[in-house]
């Protein structure tokens, strides 16, 4: 890991405590300290790959999110890729474009946070870079996995009649967020959700090596947003049951007294939840599964997404998933 920002620590000794505290892993032979990582690949594996950025003011605002919370979410959000594949995270690359402000102390309070997370996970730090930045705070994630040969999950598999499942709970990172944005405090449960979610890493490998799912992605966008990459690639439609969407306890309450809040758990983001198709209609049944799944859907040959309500009308959400450069 290379650093141009000098400071009261230093460069080298920065870069000495961040390679201290990331430790090492069997498969990687060579870490931070070189001009590249040298990392063991069985022939049996594939390896998966994905990157992702951070911006402060965009993905983050550090007036209600801490340094060490967003290093944890920094590890989470880019693991939930590999998750959405069925792989298994091994190596982070991590890239932070520091603001003036920003000193050595606190790029330590976040790279605290950082290696907690991935360590949970079982993942190593295998390189990155620092850099001094004129802006804001930027944070860019790599992340590499493996999957067995042909085991990866695409989005391109969802076939007319395959069931529609979602992992854990949607809306209460996008809720916590709308109440941070106002001023408001949110409990601890929602605060959670949006501060340090977690990557569904164990469920998704469950899902590919016992091939349960057909199509798969992780919700970042929205439900909606994100299930239309499903529809788009596997060229099919998709109607959702809005009265079976799994709400948190906490969403549920603030949904009861502003039931317009429903179109946060349709396309607010953030939730890091697992979406997937099955041909198998008895999934959440099943109690191994955890977290546990909810079947919200079934995919169809419309090539469209309807949401039906509970008298089978059809409800349009106001909101739109999140782009970029809408």
């Amino acid at each position: 890991m290379k650093n141009d920002k000098p400071d009261s620590l230093g460069e080298f000794k920065l870069i000495q405590q961040i390679k201290l505290q990331a430790g090492t892993a069997e498969h990687l032979l060579l870490g931070i300290g070189d001009d590249c990582a040298i990392q063991h690949q069985a022939t049996d594996q594939q390896l998966l790959t994905s990157t992702d950025l951070l911006i402060e003011g965009v993905h983050f605002d550090l007036r209600w999110t801490s340094l060490e919370e967003l290093g944890r979410k920094s590890v989470a959000v880019n693991l939930s890729d590999i998750a959405a594949m069925g792989g298994t995270p091994l190596s982070l690359f991590l890239g932070v474009a520091c603001p003036q402000r920003l000193s050595s102390d606190e790029l330590l309070q976040f790279t605290r946070g950082f290696l907690s997370e991935a360590e949970k996970y079982s993942v190593v730090l295998a390189g990155g870079d620092t850099c001094r930045s004129p802006g804001p705070l930027m944070i860019s994630v790599t992340v590499q996995g493996c999957c067995r040969r042909g085991r990866a999950i695409l989005r391109s598999g969802a076939a007319m009649g395959d069931a529609i499942y979602v992992s854990g709970t949607l809306g209460d990172s996008a809720l916590a967020l709308q109440q941070l944005q106002r001023g408001e405090v949110p409990t601890r449960e929602l605060a959670v959700r949006h501060h340090t979610p977690q990557a569904r890493v164990a469920l998704g490998v469950q899902l590919a090596e016992q091939g349960l799912a057909s199509a798969m992605l992780d919700i970042s966008d929205g439900l909606l947003g994100d299930l239309g990459h499903i529809v788009e690639s596997s060229v099919v439609g998709a109607v959702i049951e809005l009265a079976k969407l799994p709400l948190s306890p906490a969403f549920r309450t603030a949904v009861e007294k502003n039931p317009q809040l429903i179109d946060l758990a349709l396309s607010g983001g953030e939730d890091y939840e697992l979406l997937f198709t099955s041909p198998l209609p008895d999934l959440e049944q099943r109690s191994e599964l955890s977290p546990a799944v909810t079947r919200i859907g079934t995919i169809t040959a419309t090539c469209e997404i309807e949401c039906c309500q509970s008298d089978q009308s059809l409800y349009q959400c106001a909101r739109g998933g999140f782009d970029h450069f809408s």
